[in-house]
């Protein structure tokens, strides 16, 4: 993992601290209401571009293992963010839609990294990606429409055209830029190239947290408690979520390489794909948005504690997957 990577954290606290100083002159803050959009634009971009969607064919041969993913990831997780929203922040309408695009959203990028770092299957991961990819733009709508429809006034037209523009909009860009950069080089470039986007991803997160705490920042001032009530939801979906996963890995007989994998997959999330959408469907209700960008100060941090708990489960005998 690319040093930028590893410290990614650290860094989306730099700019949010940076965010909040510069938004203290109203020309500035104008300014980056305008740069988010864009930043996060890129972001995608750049994950799409290293989302390789024809290895949809080479998840299928382990069969079982995408469909026990796909379950808990699409049917299980929404549910259990439902639940939480509602148990945490059913007196915090826009923190509950925040909390709920960010749970029902699984990660297509930096959960590839923690992976490998737990010494997972890291080819199966990557095989998932389409799956996550495809499903969460189809499903985002209907999760917020079912889900978040009592709790808010869901402007459904803006939704609908803010997922088609902010994800299909990067993804068919990323598809023709792949298929280009493999026709005028090759496919290994293109893949070498597509390998190396990670640190422009976070330098591009990084740019669009600290714009959007530019523009908005004034608003976290005034709601100092916004970290600590998306957070304890959280912390509540990673305990849950990676004990139910445990459970469900040992059932299904899983070897310690995918064990890895399915954790990963049901754990991280896609926060700049949640965050891109909230922007451009809620751009008057920036606690939304403000609660997506606290999400991966709290889930960065964990998963790198789950890296370490997988691996001293790595001699628990667990009995190898089949096919």
């Amino acid at each position: 993992m690319h040093p930028v990577e590893r410290f990614q954290t650290g860094l989306l606290i730099v700019a949010m601290g940076v965010g909040i100083a510069l938004g203290q002159r109203a020309s500035l803050a104008a300014a980056a209401d305008r740069a988010v959009l864009p930043a996060l634009l890129g972001v995608l971009f750049l994950t799409f571009l290293g989302v390789p969607l024809g290895a949809v064919r080479g998840a299928l041969a382990n069969r079982r293992f995408v469909a026990t993913s796909l379950g808990f990831n699409f049917l299980w997780t929404p549910l259990l963010a439902a639940g939480l929203a509602t148990l945490f922040l059913r007196d915090h309408p826009d923190l509950w839609v925040g909390l709920l695009m960010l749970l029902v959203t699984p990660c297509t990028d930096w959960y590839l990294a923690f992976t490998d770092l737990a010494d997972g299957n890291v080819p199966l991961a990557t095989s998932l990606l389409p799956y996550n990819l495809l499903l969460q733009v189809a499903l985002l709508p209907v999760y917020l429409y079912v889900f978040a429809g009592a709790a808010v006034d869901l402007p459904v037209a803006a939704l609908v055209e803010a997922v088609l523009f902010v994800l299909v909009g990067p993804l068919v860009g990323a598809a023709v830029a792949r298929r280009a950069g493999a026709r005028l080089r090759s496919r290994a470039w293109l893949a070498r190239v597509a390998d190396r986007t990670g640190p422009a991803q976070v330098v591009l997160l990084a740019v669009a947290v600290g714009a959007m705490f530019a523009s908005q920042g004034a608003l976290l001032l005034e709601r100092p408690l916004v970290p600590v009530l998306i957070g304890a939801p959280l912390l509540a979906f990673f305990a849950v979520n990676f004990l139910a996963g445990t459970l469900v890995s040992r059932v299904s007989g899983f070897d310690y390489e995918d064990r890895v994998c399915f954790a990963c997959t049901t754990l991280a999330r896609n926060s700049p794909t949640a965050l891109a959408v909230a922007v451009a469907a809620f751009p008057d209700r920036p606690l939304i948005a403000l609660a997506l960008v606290v999400g991966p100060l709290v889930e960065l941090p964990l998963l790198s504690v789950l890296t370490r708990v997988l691996r001293a489960t790595r001699g628990d005998g667990s009995t190898p997957a089949s096919a």
